[in-house]
């Protein structure tokens, strides 16, 4: 009888809030808003202390070694980017020159943390090098040849994944040696040396994962394709992980959304918990949608981003902690509307068409939310952006803030990792807390990404070098600012004139994303 009641205690000590702030270290892969902010703002909601490095650090990597070293024992859990701590970030891991030596040196600094915090729990986030489909000249995520020559390293490499898997046939062998012939030598040779070192990195941080140096360890696969030298690279890593099981180590089709995926997973480790977790999905293909950016169906990477998350997928909504909304093209198909210059123009038919997609989805939502049921939204019909017709729905049948979460931001997986880790922890918040998350969200997702961006590109196109302002404000930041918030303001005013007090602004000084501050 004692026993039982000491054990009874027990575990109602361990569900109990901390009488502290517990402190979760994050050391994001860079200081876009999506990697850095966002994800620790979610779980500052909830009241932990989340500490990371000055931002200065990020691409520093032996100064910020020296960081993580002086205030990882006072820490209750990490969260880090392996990018930033081998080669100062998720974009210099792709044109470094870093010697092999160097790369596993810092490798090493991993098992000597451990030594010195043998109780931290330490979380994992890494990259294998991804292959755009097309190079963009002036372009800086990638190194500078790419801008005329990654079409065609794209299509060599995909050539020569697909020749390991099966055969080529006669043409696609010209082709293959065409590209040989016409892509330099020194090209060549400088990009496949590079990742072969970041392979070997990547592979020395699974032996630790494998030997609990490292508690969890997620390695991305972005801007990927069913074939490609990314997929190809991955098929060879899980035949070498494949004695380490998901629940410590996942190659995943992604990268932005990791951080919010882990910093959930630090949160649900330390309260011990294990959230259980719905999908649904939108009529048609459905979960067997293969979405750009990606080289698996969508359903199998959000079984995984749940893992990921420290949570567990159950098949009845009724029992879930969350249930996820995941909006689909019918065909399975997804759609570049929001990322163009000048924007895309959609045909009477078009429009119809998601239309009536968008509103069979949101009556399955409305109807969810209807139940009571914790329900949250990832919108992944577009690329890059929220669904117009689906937001409109949304708003129309004043859903928007009945939602747990919301996300619609960029590819496919960034979206449905950064609601799912959301929707997780906003059980345990306030009404306010998610209120805010969401309207950061959709400022971001649907008034930024879906609506002003594109309305600037199209005012943008007015300049002769209208695509390297896109990519690069330079003198036409300030402009660009007083327009931006102009036009964000005007969309809050309408659409939710609650959360209308704030400042948009674009830190990396390009279009593609923005930062919210409230």
């Amino acid at each position: 009888m004692l026993k039982n009641f000491f054990l009874t205690l027990a575990a109602i000590f361990l569900l109990m809030p901390s009488v502290y702030a517990e402190k979760i270290l994050f050391i994001p892969h860079d200081d876009r808003p999506i990697s850095s902010q966002q994800p620790a703002d979610v779980v500052a909601q909830l009241g932990y202390e989340i500490v990371s490095p000055p931002t200065e650090l990020l691409t520093q990597p032996d100064k910020l070694w020296a960081w993580f070293y002086e205030n990882a024992p006072v820490a209750d859990a990490a969260v880090v980017s392996s990018d930033a701590l081998l080669y100062g970030g998720l974009i210099p891991s792709r044109s470094h020159e870093i010697s092999n030596e160097t790369l596993l040196s810092r490798v090493e600094n991993f098992k000597t943390l451990r030594e010195n915090n043998p109780n931290l729990n330490l979380y994992l986030f890494g990259s294998l090098m991804r292959t755009p489909h097309v190079g963009t000249l002036g372009d800086r995520e990638e190194p500078a040849y790419y801008g005329q020559y990654g079409a065609q390293i794209f299509q060599l490499t995909a050539l020569l994944d697909k020749q390991e898997i099966s055969k080529l046939n006669g043409k696609e062998k010209k082709y293959l040696a065409e590209l040989e012939k016409n892509i330099p030598d020194e090209i060549l040779d400088d990009w496949f040396a590079r990742r072969v070192k970041n392979l070997s990195a990547t592979k020395k941080l699974l032996d630790f994962t494998h030997d609990d140096i490292i508690n969890f360890f997620i390695i991305g696969r972005d801007d990927n394709a069913p074939l490609c030298q990314t997929h190809r690279e991955n098929r060879h890593l899980l035949e070498y992980m494949k004695n380490i099981p998901k629940t410590k180590a996942q190659s995943h089709a992604g990268i932005d959304e990791f951080a919010m995926l882990l910093l959930t997973r630090a949160v649900n480790d330390l309260t011990v918990n294990l959230p259980f977790v719905n999908v649904q999905f939108n009529r048609g293909v459905g979960a067997k949608t293969v979405p750009h950016y990606s080289d698996e169906q969508i359903g199998n990477s959000i079984r995984d981003e749940i893992v990921i998350a420290g949570g567990m997928f159950v098949p009845n909504p009724a029992r879930a902690d969350f249930v996820l909304y995941v909006n689909t093209d019918p065909k399975g198909k997804t759609y570049e509307l929001h990322n163009s210059v000048p924007p895309q123009i959609l045909s009477k038919r078009q429009e119809k068409y998601f239309t009536r997609n968008a509103e069979k989805f949101s009556a399955m939502v409305e109807e969810a939310v209807n139940k009571n049921l914790p329900v949250g939204v990832a919108d992944i019909i577009t690329a890059n952006g929220a669904d117009n017709f689906l937001m409109v729905q949304l708003h129309d049948k004043n859903l928007l803030f009945k939602l747990q979460a919301y996300g619609g931001w960029n590819t496919a997986t960034n979206t449905t990792g950064f609601a799912i880790g959301t929707g997780i922890l906003a059980k345990k918040m306030s009404r306010q807390s998610i209120d805010r998350l969401l309207a950061t969200r959709y400022l971001d997702d649907w008034a930024y990404q879906a609506n002003v961006r594109t309305q600037i590109a199209d005012y943008l196109t007015k300049y002769p070098n209208a695509l390297q302002i896109f990519l690069n404000l330079g003198e036409y930041e300030s402009e660009v600012f007083k327009r931006e918030n102009v036009l964000m303001h005007e969309f809050a005013v309408e659409h939710f004139p609650k959360w209308n007090d704030f400042v948009v602004s674009n830190p990396w000084h390009r279009m593609f994303e923005c930062r919210i501050d409230f």
